[in-house]
């Protein structure tokens, strides 16, 4: 090789390595609604099906979500208890802007096709991020081991997603939030909680509101009632739960239903009062779920009220 071409060479060499040092160095990306983000490798772009990054023809898959703030503390016991990991692998530790990340590699099978898998887990104030990735066989000479890893140092957390963003990704417009003090995800797109407290004191201390869609809806206008009820048995947390009013009503000139329940909900046993709005559509139902601890119902009921009626269908 002449010098020339040995020095084109290594300048190419260095630039290569400058622009993924470069990419890696950017501040991180953070997907619609998400509190966990990284700086994703090259070729990787915000996923259209499910929270994180994926590839154009959708080989390479990264997942972000939240898990219970204690499963980080979970793992990281379990790290310095058997460092040497079990059924052969090993987990690893690494730091990152988040924190001390753990994360472990394994083999496995998508269908017919060998795949790569990465997992972990990184510390948050009042929950755990966990990021996972999917790497095909056909794609791991690009994304290798040292290249996965180098996006796991990137991750970071954000304790607040924008509201405007969070109320952008549900499939209907929000236009009153009844000076709700904080507003969060529980499901990208899906379902969304207005509260006056937050994950680590509890929800149920105070009023709050659940917003979504639920993929069914009564059989027949005479099945309302029936069904309605038998959806409130499913809301979370709720214990000794009595049904005190199930009733038709008219939502935004749609049939809906209205059901009212007295129970007792969250570490403190608080008494509430529920009452949840369906409204009832052709293959789904808008739901709408307002709490309040029984001694403010009578404050919390206009507020849940207006919630409700300033939500509209997207045009």
């Amino acid at each position: 090789m002449t010098p020339f071409r040995s020095f084109a060479a290594v300048a190419l060499i260095v630039a290569a390595l400058s622009s993924a040092d470069s990419a890696l160095a950017a501040d991180p990306v953070f997907p619609p609604g998400a509190r966990v983000g990284m700086t994703p490798l090259v070729g990787l772009n915000k996923a259209r099906t499910f929270t994180g990054f994926e590839t154009e023809d959708h080989g390479v898959k990264v997942l972000v979500t939240d898990l219970p703030a204690e499963a980080y503390g979970e793992v990281a016991n379990a790290f310095k208890a058997n460092p040497g990991g079990t059924g052969g692998i090993k987990p690893e530790s690494l730091e990152t802007p988040a924190g001390l990340g753990y994360y472990t590699i394994e083999n496995g099978k998508d269908g017919a096709n060998n795949v790569r898998r990465y997992s972990m887990i990184l510390p948050g104030p009042t929950f755990s991020g966990y990021i996972a990735v999917q790497v095909p066989e056909n794609a791991s000479k690009i994304y290798t081991d040292d290249a996965v890893r180098q996006m796991f140092a990137t991750a970071a957390i954000r304790t607040e997603v924008p509201v405007d963003e969070q109320l952008g990704l549900m499939p209907f417009k929000i236009s009153e939030t009844s000076s709700f003090k904080n507003v969060r995800t529980l499901a990208p797109g899906a379902a969304l909680i207005l509260s006056d407290s937050d994950e680590k004191k509890g929800f149920e201390i105070a009023p709050f509101m659940i917003l979504g869609l639920i993929g069914s809806t009564a059989a027949s206008p005479d099945d309302r009632g029936r069904f309605a009820q038998q959806i409130a048995t499913t809301i979370p947390g709720v214990r000794d739960g009595r049904i005190t009013m199930n009733e038709p009503v008219r939502i935004d000139g749609q049939p809906g239903f209205e059901t009212r329940i007295d129970a007792v909900s969250g570490k403190e046993n608080t008494p509430v009062t529920i009452v949840q709005w369906l409204r009832f559509g052709a293959q789904t139902s808008l739901r709408i779920i307002g709490s309040s601890p029984r001694d403010e119902w009578t404050k919390a009921f206009p507020r849940f009220r207006a919630v409700r009626d300033g939500i509209q269908p997207k045009t």
